[in-house]
Parts: C-alpha cells; sequence; structure tokens
C-alpha cells in the first residue's frame, strides 16, 4: 500500500471523497457538528463511498490534526500516485478543447508544488508536468499544501522533460511559453488561448537551459519593486490565470 497521509478541513475531506474516494481510509467527524450541512455532506460521500466514519470529540479532534483548521472533519487517505507519458498521451487523446498545460522544470520545495496544484486545479488545467529527477514528487506536504488538488489534477511524472516538451510540439500543436525575468515580452502580452503549456522554472536557477530553448516563447511579469522574482507559486498562478483571461473570451472555462 502506498504511504498515507492525514487530511483536515472541509473542502480538503471532501475534494478527496468526491474525486478519489477510492484513496479514503477512514473519516473523523466532530460529534457535535454531525448535523451542520457541509458536514452532512462529507458524511453522505463517504458513505456512498463505503469508507468508515467515525465520530470523536473536539480534544481528540484537535490531538488527531495536531490542532490544525480542522472544521469538524478530517480523513487518513492514501498519497495520490504520479502518473506517466502513456497516461498524458490518453488524457490529451481525451480533450475536446485545446489543452491547457503546466509545466515545472525542476520545482523541488513541496509546499510550492502543493501551492501549484491548488492553483492548477482552480485555474482548470488538465495536467500538471514535470521530471522525475530534480524535482519533488507528491509527498504528503504537498498534498496537504495542495487542499485536495493532488486528487483532481493528473500530476504527470516524465522521463526526458526535453523529449515531452518536444513531443507536445510536433504532435499536439502546444504553444510552449516560458517564464524568464529577461524576457522581452510580458505575459499580459502572449497570446495564450489555443493549445498551451506554461512553463515554469525551479526555485533558485529557473528553467534548465535545453528547456528554455525548447520553448516557443519567453515571457515575463512586469515588476515595479525592488524584488527580482516571484515565488514559483505564485508566478505559476499569475500566468495561469492571465490564460485564463484571455481563453475566457473565446467561451473556455475552466
Amino acid at each position: 500500500m502506498s504511504e498515507s497521509q492525514l487530511i483536515a478541513g472541509l473542502h480538503s475531506v471532501r475534494t478527496a471523497l468526491k474525486h478519489g474516494a477510492g484513496s479514503v481510509l477512514e473519516v473523523w467527524i466532530e460529534g457535535v457538528r454531525k448535523q451542520d450541512r457541509r458536514v452532512r455532506e462529507v458524511i453522505v460521500l463517504a458513505r456512498e463511498s463505503d469508507v468508515k466514519v467515525s465520530y470523536i470529540n473536539r480534544d481528540q479532534m484537535d490531538q488527531l490534526t495536531s490542532g490544525s483548521n480542522h472544521q469538524g472533519v478530517a480523513a487518513r487517505t492514501q498519497v495520490p500516485s504520479s502518473l506517466d507519458e502513456s497516461a498524458l498521451e490518453t488524457l490529451l487523446s481525451t480533450l475536446e478543447v485545446p489543452p491547457f498545460l503546466l509545466i515545472l522544470d525542476g520545482v523541488t520545495d513541496p509546499h510550492n508544488l502543493g501551492a501549484c496544484l491548488r492553483s492548477a486545479d482552480a485555474a482548470g488545467i488538465h495536467a500538471v508536468i514535470a521530471p522525475k529527477d530534480r524535482s519533488v514528487g507528491l509527498t504528503p506536504t504537498a498534498c496537504k499544501v495542495a487542499s485536495g488538488a493532488a486528487e483532481s489534477v493528473p500530476f504527470i511524472q516524465v522521463t526526458n522533460l526535453v523529449r515531452t516538451l518536444k513531443w507536445l510540439q510536433s504532435d499536439r500543436g502546444v504553444w510552449l511559453v516560458g517564464t524568464a525575468g529577461e524576457a522581452e515580452t510580458s505575459v499580459y502580452e502572449a497570446d495564450l488561448k489555443g493549445p498551451v503549456g506554461i512553463v515554469m522554472g525551479g526555485e533558485e536557477k529557473g528553467m534548465r537551459r535545453l528547456t528554455r530553448e525548447s520553448c516557443d516563447l519567453l515571457v515575463k511579469l512586469p515588476m515595479a519593486g525592488v524584488v527580482e522574482s516571484l515565488n514559483v507559486s505564485v508566478a505559476a498562478g499569475i500566468c495561469i490565470f492571465e490564460a485564463v483571461r484571455q481563453r475566457a473570451s473565446l467561451g473556455m472555462t475552466p
């Protein structure tokens, strides 16, 4: 069995039950809250998926969740597994709209990966792609920060990122837009409406040379202050929601 994790909070537990019910091992409910409408929804979802529901008091819940903001709900789940190149090919073959991808080259902080997954879920990203080497995977920390998005957004880990990028370009017509501080074009000037992959570099060095050279276009985020760059998860959120704004003009919604 894969590694397990404890998740807490209404949104996280509800999302896990809706999108990854097979991975939910047990649900705990604070007894005094079981009549709350949102908590009742969690209970119904758990029972529909044959997941054990246990009722405990507030002190027990606080201890179980290490004092986190649990909202009276917690669950133990199996850590989601990443997918591979074949799963990416299958996913893209079933899409009825232009692919909308987030590509992370060398993101090693699980908090950043979790935040990127959460933004990707909100924006309607079809898949998040990362290399297997020198990148963080779906650790319990990443899944916790993702708040359920690790179960809802396909996370693809590939053996050779550059090869995958070239395949996306040649076989799927994906326009690869990389982010770089020295780029001349602002992200707000780029055309992000068609099949697009937003490529983000790692926390320290950004995109690797071959990844950068594989991009069709490099863009920058306009920076008015003294800092030179933003956290990768913040920058990713800005870029993908600019794509959402543009795609909405064509009737494509998350």
